[in-house]
């Protein structure tokens, strides 16, 4: 029995005892729009001015660009209408303080002779007319999306005092007729590339903590077995195809080991097993199930979930294995535990009046919030600086995924244009 048991009951019944697992049809390369809801505090207003020459560009950057900052929950945006500026103009700091804007942003994008593409931007303090800096990108067609969010990093980090999330990537999978893939996208859902086709069902996807890898569950031997698989080149390496079901995979700080579930020794239980494969070694004896585990930033702890109580609950123990020490005790079904990268928060899906909401716990404090008002929330990640988290949910009747910030009060949907998407995990900052 693996991990799934966990899950809410509509999937419950669609994995069969025999390992096959069934998702909702979807297409195979679904592109994304973006809508923010909720309102956020202390948001920072900017204006964002269209980048002078980008109307010949295939992306609009400056679009992108707002687009980002606004999910972000930290950044309100502000009309930016008016005469096309580029990152050599000196903005006229009272007029944009009367539109209400702290922060400009403008700059240009030129086709070079080679083809590629010369983006600029210049940030500024218009309060003060002061300059904050900018930077220059000379990138490929391919490579403009990619410009526009590390022009919105730059501005996070600048503005926030924080490292922005913006170019990193997440995973994901879909179904499309009898096809399954699994889908490496922009942070925004945007540029999906597909990074693995199977026939059989592909599940759990988890980046490595150098983001050159992915590990994932696939079914293509009738079974649940863990594999990894290397983005750039496509290359994978099988790491766990034991007797029974192998499910689960989890990488640690380090990237060196993978905890998964193994169902070996009769019952799912954890174990740590060699990053390049080998004999797994069990962390824990229990008669109970014990899965779904996630390393804390540290690696010093792994948290899991258990039955051992009677229902499904987190629990903690040392990575090494040994005792475990029981973490959630408000509600009586809580599952699909995520740590932030910073170690404050744990993100986990509760079920609550026969429901199942994101909820985020403080881990300092131990205390607990809901943070959605949806039914059918799933698979919580965290983004690389911690302050978003990416999960799947169901919204009139399809499954979409979401981000949201960590105090729930700034959402964006990043839906298909049809179908459901599903299983996200947020990778880790580019090296």
């Amino acid at each position: 029995m693996t991990f799934h048991l966990f899950r809410r009951p509509i999937d419950a019944l669609r994995l069969l005892w025999a390992g096959l697992l069934l998702l909702a049809a979807v297409p195979g390369h679904a592109q994304f729009r973006v809508d923010v809801a909720g309102i956020g505090l202390n948001q920072l207003p900017i204006a964002v001015s269209a980048f002078r020459g980008e109307d010949g560009a295939p992306q609009k950057i400056a679009a992108i660009v707002q687009a980002d900052l606004e999910r972000s929950g930290q950044f309100r945006a502000v009309d930016a209408s008016g005469p096309v500026l580029d990152e050599l103009s000196r903005p006229d700091g009272a007029a944009w303080r009367q539109k209400g804007a702290d922060s400009l942003v403008s700059g240009s994008v030129t086709r070079l002779v080679d083809g590629r593409y010369d983006v600029r931007f210049r940030l500024w303090d218009v309060a003060k007319t002061q300059d904050l800096g900018g930077q220059s990108y000379a990138v490929t067609q391919s490579d403009l999306r990619l410009a526009a969010h590390r022009i919105a990093d730059f501005i996070y980090e600048k503005l926030t005092g924080e490292k922005g999330a913006f170019s990193t990537r997440i995973a994901y999978v879909t179904k499309m007729s009898q096809q399954y893939q699994l889908w490496v996208a922009d942070a925004d859902g945007e540029n999906a590339q597909s990074a693995l086709a199977s026939p059989e069902p592909i599940i759990s996807p988890a980046w490595s903590p150098n983001g050159g890898q992915l590990a994932y569950v696939s079914f293509e031997s009738r079974k649940p077995v863990v594999y990894t698989h290397d983005v750039a080149s496509g290359k994978r390496r099988l790491i766990a195809n034991f007797r029974g079901s192998n499910s689960a995979p989890a990488w640690s700080p380090d990237g060196s080991t993978l905890a998964v579930t193994l169902s070996r020794a009769g019952g799912s239980q954890l174990y740590s097993i060699s990053a390049n494969g080998g004999e797994p070694r069990r962390l824990a004896e229990s008669g109970s199930i014990d899965t779904e585990p996630a390393y804390s930033p540290d690696g010093r702890f792994i948290y899991f979930v258990s039955d051992r109580g009677g229902a499904p609950q987190i629990y903690r123990m040392p990575s090494s294995g040994g005792s475990a020490e029981r973490v959630t005790f408000t509600g009586s079904y809580n599952i699909s535990p995520a740590i932030s990268p910073d170690g404050r928060w744990l993100a986990y899906i509760s079920r609550v009046s026969g429901v199942f909401k994101l909820h985020v716990m403080d881990l300092a404090t131990g205390t607990p919030n809901a943070i959605t008002d949806s039914t059918a929330d799933e698979s919580p990640s965290f983004a690389p600086n911690s302050r978003l988290i990416v999960y799947a949910t169901v919204q009139q009747g399809r499954e979409v995924l979401m981000t949201t910030t960590v105090d729930g009060k700034l959402k964006a949907r990043l839906t298909g244009q049809s179908g459901n998407i599903r299983e996200p995990d947020w990778g880790p900052f580019q090296k």
